[in-house]
């Protein structure tokens, strides 16, 4: 069994999925990293990265949507490294095309519900049921789990209905794991980020940078995938360890209701 504590982050490939990895490597974790496709360039550039800061890194791949997919996802990692200490549940789609919601499609819908939620619903229990199992046979033992939500969990946008809908339904469901895990010892965290610069939001940077310096984001500034790492690594380091079911809002001050 591997002596260190292993992290599995979905999404890993680029944005808060590669920030996050990297945080977790410096903290002292291998490195499960989980994307589509394992010969990305963003895999690529991701490796090096976690290996130079002293950490295994093994590749992973799965459409997270493919809930049938997942079990054997898992069990290769417990194969290969005997346990999983800390699950991000990052992995997630925007829709292909903003479309107001009266003209919203069900294949829209259908596509980010099963990517932004369901898989990751369905991947967590999976990890989950291991954790309890791994809490019997592991000395000093203390797994958590994180969901990366959005500020579109509270804040509605009518012309990304779906995306909005499946990040308020993974806030509730990380309420749920935390609730129903906190008697097993696994703690379950919110993470939920702002506006960050990603490939998600590079297509609509003028507009949003506009907002930005005009207040809408109370610390005027662009929000980096290197920001959710820091607090998913703050949190991986039991900084949080009595705080289960906590939402953390990486958002700049988009929690702020000023008049």
């Amino acid at each position: 069994m591997n002596g260190k504590p292993v992290a599995v982050i979905t999404g890993a490939s680029r944005g808060i999925g590669r920030a996050t990895a990297i945080a977790l490597a410096g903290e002292g974790f291998d490195i499960a990293a989980i994307a589509r496709s394992v010969n990305s360039e963003g895999m690529e550039i991701l490796g090096p990265e976690v290996e130079k800061r002293g950490a295994q890194f093994f590749p992973v791949g799965l459409d997270i949507s493919c809930t049938v997919c997942q079990k054997e996802v898992v069990s290769n990692i417990l194969d290969r490294y005997g346990r999983i200490d800390f699950l991000v549940n990052n992995a997630g789609v925007a829709p292909l095309q903003r479309k107001d919601l009266l003209e919203m499609t069900e294949e829209s819908y259908d596509r980010v519900m099963n990517i932004n939620l369901r898989g990751p619903v369905f991947f967590a229990q999976k990890v989950a049921r291991e954790m309890i199992w791994m809490k019997s046979q592991i000395d000093g033992y203390k797994p958590a789990i994180i969901f990366i939500t959005s500020i579109s969990a509270e804040l509605s946008s009518p012309n990304r209905t779906e995306y909005c809908v499946s990040k308020a339904g993974l806030s509730m469901a990380s309420n749920v794991f935390a609730d129903r895990l906190a008697k097993e010892g696994i703690r379950v965290f919110e993470v939920r980020p702002g506006i960050l610069m990603t490939d998600m939001t590079i297509k609509l940077t003028d507009k949003y940078t506009k907002l930005i310096n005009e207040g809408f984001v109370p610390q005027r500034r662009w929000g980096m995938p290197e920001d959710v790492g820091k607090a998913v690594a703050s949190i991986a380091r039991g900084d949080w360890d009595y705080s289960t079911g906590m939402v953390f809002e990486i958002s700049g001050g988009l929690n702020l209701h000023s008049m």
